[in-house]
């Protein structure tokens, strides 16, 4: 039980081999510390994981956890997240989702679930508020991830993984309704477990603090995001595809295996295109006044669109220009359970192995017709699509190409080229999770997707990067959508990127390292709330808890740290090693003759680290007592750094 607010006050344990769940110990000092959603996740791992564990041991556990604010009706706050050790990395995933597991997982009455062991049969599990119950569906095996749903009762929060995650693919999702909780291979690990679907249901309510309070929050933010640039107007109005064309100006849309940021024939695949011949609908999350999602139609059916990410790695980064073909492998990726992004990286790495002769795959940049067929091979671990279900980097153990393996930490990079956003770049390479751009803090929103700030310099970008990759890391553990942090950016800055007013504040940012140091190392100094930054004041409205912008940092800054140390015990390099990009963004112009288009990476890092309070890309143990954060048992002798 709990005395904050907002919380339905318990976890759920389940034990697949054993067939058995009980009660898992949380309490409010834990929620406090975490708050909830992926650090909260984080914080359980680094409690339980061992040096050498791997994604398939079967100790490894699938934690999957909500937010306070979860059910709460704050603007897009009905994101869940999955978080366990990943195929793909071997070091921590965390996979965010706005499906409805989340809110359905509370009204069942539980904040959290750990799944452990191993399920002898193919198995669902069924969450009934106080009921589990285990059933073997041998008749699941193989189903698509629509079909998978179809088969489970209605009205209920549904999980489920497609053939590739049955497959083991390195890459596979989990599908909640349309929503993905997409990177990482989360689904491989279900389908290590025999776990092909979960689901929930239940007639609680969380309490709320001071509802009265809440609404008029509620009702201020939802205005403020739908007054603003970014999240009332682009998103609305063309989704994430509406970046296509403002990558292709900056030089930031990731071409033919990220060798350039441009192609030539962007106008076919960009959110305009999409709009204008195939949009049939805005969607979008539950409690989500943004809209972002696009509705399209494909042979008879109304489904769900591509995204930026989706539309830029199998358009221009394949030198493909048919956005219908786009609309089709989404539909098929999706059903066979494969994230798009490590999916579509890992095909333009093998285009380029066979382009230069190191692998005869038959896969060739601008010849997709065949694409299909392999996504079925990945799916099914067939014939070339064992080795891509693997990811870039494994590939490129395998067949050589290490320096055009797109990839951090061996997670394929989304689709910004960060030759034209080095701060992004900064953000790819200290991403927890690998090349993710959210977790990377998304500072390619800054450097032209939002603000002008010269996206070349490394000027201010480490202090920068550590305060977007804070702020998302805190919005996530709360529930929220992070695309609710662009508001954040005052709309007249985005609105009037020339302005002098809007020069000021980027020259600001460039010279900002001292003030963001300090802020960094001492976050109580932030002892206010701030009507830019309304999480602090959701939350305490919602749960009761005293919470301001500095408490909503620390958090932020507390999950980050935790994140690392749990990989560094999991075998993630620190030293030279550490945080590292392929030598295709750091050692090779992308403008030939322009020092200035590649990744000046050391030198970011070094004031990165330094912000942190990291030494060679593992926090020391003073920054971890600062943090709070204890040394695990395991860590001891594993751990380099033990001095501060």
């Amino acid at each position: 039980m709990t005395n904050y607010k907002g919380y339905m006050g318990k976890v759920l344990f389940v034990d697949l081999t054993e067939k058995t769940y009980k009660e898992f110990p949380w309490t409010d000092e834990d929620r406090k510390r975490t708050v909830g959603g992926k650090i909260m996740a984080a914080d359980i791992l680094l409690n339980h994981i061992r040096p050498g564990m791997k994604a398939f041991d079967e100790d490894n556990w699938i934690v999957i956890t909500t937010g306070p604010l979860t059910r709460c009706k704050s603007p897009s706050s009905t994101r869940f997240n999955i978080s366990t050790v990943s195929p793909l990395t071997g070091i921590l995933t965390s996979s965010n989702c706005g499906g409805s597991f989340g809110r359905r997982l509370k009204k069942a009455g539980w904040d959290a679930m750990i799944i452990t062991g191993r399920a002898q049969e193919l198995t669902w599990i069924e969450i009934d508020e106080d009921v589990i119950t285990f059933h073997e569906v041998p008749e699941m095996k193989g189903l698509h991830t629509s079909p998978a749903q179809k088969a489970l009762p209605p009205n209920t929060g549904k999980l489920v993984i497609g053939p590739a995650g049955e497959s083991k693919v390195s890459y596979a999702c989990v599908f909640s309704g349309e929503r993905t909780a997409g990177r990482g291979g989360v689904g491989a690990v279900f389908g290590d477990k025999n776990l092909k679907a979960v689901t929930a249901r239940g007639t609680k309510e969380p309490e709320i603090y001071d509802q009265e309070r809440l609404d008029k929050i509620n009702e201020q933010w939802k205005k403020t995001l739908l007054k603003h640039p970014i999240t009332g107007a682009q998103l609305s109005k063309l989704g994430t595809a509406g970046l296509v064309a403002p990558m292709q100006a900056h030089r930031i849309l990731a071409t033919k295996n990220f060798s350039d940021g441009r192609f030539d024939s962007f106008e076919k695949v960009s959110g305009e295109e999409l709009a204008e011949k195939h949009l049939i609908k805005n969607g979008g999350c539950y409690s989500c006044p943004m809209k972002c999602e696009r509705r399209v139609r494909y042979e008879g059916k109304n489904i769900k669109g591509p995204e930026l990410e989706t539309l830029g790695l199998l358009g221009p980064n394949i030198m493909n220009d048919d956005i219908e073909k786009i609309i089709k492998w989404n539909y098929e990726l999706d059903e066979l359970g494969l994230d798009t992004i490590s999916c579509a990286g890992s095909i333009a790495f093998a285009m380029e192995l066979n382009e230069k002769g190191l692998w005869d795959n038959g896969l060739k940049f601008g010849d997709t017709d065949n694409l299909s067929e392999v996504f079925e091979l990945i799916a099914k671990r067939e014939g070339i699509g064992d080795d891509l279900a693997n990811g870039a980097r494994w590939m490129s153990e395998k067949y050589g190409g290490k320096e055009f393996a797109i990839h951090a930490k061996g997670m394929e990079l989304a689709a910004y080229e960060p030759r034209g956003a080095v701060g992004h770049g900064l953000g790819y390479a200290t991403a927890n999770r690998g090349g993710c751009h959210l977790n990377a803090g998304y500072l390619v929103v800054l450097e032209g997707l939002g603000l002008n700030l010269d996206p070349y310099t490394a000027k201010g970008k480490a202090g920068l990067a550590i305060t977007f990759q804070n702020v998302m890391e805190a919005a996530s553990a709360a529930g929220f959508c992070v695309f609710t942090s662009y508001a954040i950016l005052p709309w007249f800055l985005v609105a009037k990127p020339t302005s002098l007013l809007t020069r000021a504040v980027q020259t600001v940012f460039k010279y900002s390292a001292p003030v963001i140091y300090i802020a960094a190392q001492h976050p109580e100094i932030l002892h206010v709330n701030i009507p830019l930054v309304q999480y602090p004041r959701v939350l305490n409205a919602a749960t009761g808890m005293k919470y301001t912008v500095g408490d909503f940092i620390k958090n932020g800054s507390f999950g980050y740290n935790t994140e690392r140390l749990a990989n560094i015990i999991l075998g993630l390099p620190v030293g030279p090693d550490a945080d590292t990009l392929p030598k295709r963004l750091t050692d090779e112009e992308q403008v030939p003759g322009n020092k200035r288009t590649k990744v000046p990476l050391q030198k970011m890092k070094n004031s990165y680290y330094i912000m942190r309070g990291w030494k060679d890309g593992a926090p020391t143990l003073r920054t971890l007592k600062r943090h709070g954060i204890k040394l695990p048992e395991c860590a001891k002798g594993v751990y380099p750094y033990d001095k501060g």
